[in-house]
């Protein structure tokens, strides 16, 4: 009697266990191929979807899972993966709202054949993504690297400083441009940034005294017409970071909170603040060594054999993080001369010029980084820093 009791909680306990069934997604404009795995057949099977065919995608998944349901008579766990790119996250929060656990993975981060040349198609790489997928859940944590997903509301507030940097290389190109018109015809003194720039225009006189040709002042003028646009852009996107930043006390957006921390202290301007909240503090870290990793500032060793060398630092972080922290070290330099920074900045470097000043500030740099975390997660200003009156 005992026996049979408990082969019979054996057998309802079996009954309880979830069932896996994999999916990996490979997505591109033309279309999504599906490599999927479930516990009724041991080949992996291929589907081929219109590109961003989600419905067909959810009826996919939901036939899957009623079969394995059916067959099994056990509960059904979906897990599907897909690379980070050019779709973005809005198909992950559509698996998830779904009942789908999915990860978004690095793309960069997936272990590829390293011989010259090797077969590459949809079909191969959906079904070395579902391979790849196995190994994770099997307990191989660095097959790959998983992509923090931003909420809508986070990734929003990226829009900001992002868009101003776009702005700010399309006003590089223009004045380039006008420049350039200008110096075909022996004119070097003339600043498309100032604001008579049009009146300028007017007076301006090629190289050998001849005004200017009638198709090229007109060309500049379009030139202006669109640089002025770009500007008025860049002045209206400035007045709203400013805005959020000044307004953080009253706001609840705790993002606007460490812009406002930031921005209190003496070399760090209301841009910087606003990337560096925007592209690194908005996460969360356990600790340094995962901060200086995530913005690529870590050093990099080759060591193989009797061959070893330093590499410099990864740079396989954030890309415009790591150019904003390295830009606000030199900054950090000069307005914050008395800091614990600043000092062993002059103490290991000396007099010494060029390229060795070049490397030290990138240690300062992730020093710095570390520091500005402390400060926002305990509020502990650091050593002999200056703050705004």
């Amino acid at each position: 009697m005992e026996a049979q009791t408990v082969n019979t909680l054996a057998s309802v306990a079996s009954h309880d266990e979830t069932v896996r069934c994999l999916l990996a997604i490979e997505l591109s404009k033309k279309s999504w191929i599906i490599a999927a795995n479930s516990p009724l057949v041991d080949r992996i099977g291929r589907y081929s979807l219109e590109a961003c065919d989600w419905k067909g995608l959810l009826e996919r998944i939901e036939r899957i899972r009623m079969r394995v349901a059916r067959e099994l008579n056990r509960p059904v766990e979906v897990i599907s993966c897909y690379e980070a790119g050019y779709d973005g996250f809005w198909l992950h929060r559509l698996l998830e709202a779904h009942g789908v656990r999915n990860y978004v993975i690095d793309a960069a981060s997936l272990h590829v054949d390293r011989r010259a040349r090797r077969t590459k198609t949809d079909h191969i790489d959906a079904v070395q993504l579902l391979r790849s997928l196995l190994a994770y859940l099997r307990g191989e944590p660095k097959v790959w690297s998983v992509v923090r997903v931003p909420s809508v509301a986070e990734e929003d507030e990226r829009r900001l400083h992002r868009e101003r940097h776009r702005l700010i290389a399309e006003r590089v190109q223009h004045v380039n441009r006008i420049k350039g018109l200008c110096a075909v015809h022996g004119i070097y003194d003339y600043e498309p940034l100032r604001s008579n720039r049009l009146l300028r225009l007017e007076r301006l006189r090629t190289g050998d005294g001849r005004e200017l040709p009638r198709r090229l002042r007109t060309e500049i003028v379009r030139e202006l017409q669109r640089l002025e646009l770009v500007l008025q852009m860049i002045k209206a996107i400035e007045k709203e970071r400013d805005a959020m930043a000044s307004a953080a006390q009253t706001s609840p957006n705790s993002n606007a909170k460490k812009i406002q921390q930031l921005v209190k202290i003496k070399g760090i301007g209301a841009e910087t603040a606003t990337v560096l909240v925007g592209e690194v503090f908005y996460r969360h870290f356990d600790n340094r060594r995962q901060l200086a990793n995530y913005v690529g500032l870590t050093p990099s060793h080759f060591r193989s054999g009797f061959m070893s060398r330093d590499q410099g630092i990864s740079k396989a972080g954030n890309p415009k993080a790591r150019t904003t922290m390295i830009e606000l070290a030199w900054f950090w330099l000069r307005h914050q001369h008395d800091s614990s920074l600043s000092v062993w900045f002059r103490e290991r470097v000396g007099a010494a010029k060029g390229r060795m000043r070049r490397i030290t500030v990138v240690a300062v740099a992730r020093k710095l980084l570390i520091a500005l975390w402390r400060y926002l997660e305990t509020g502990l200003i650091p050593t002999g820093v200056a703050v705004k009156g």
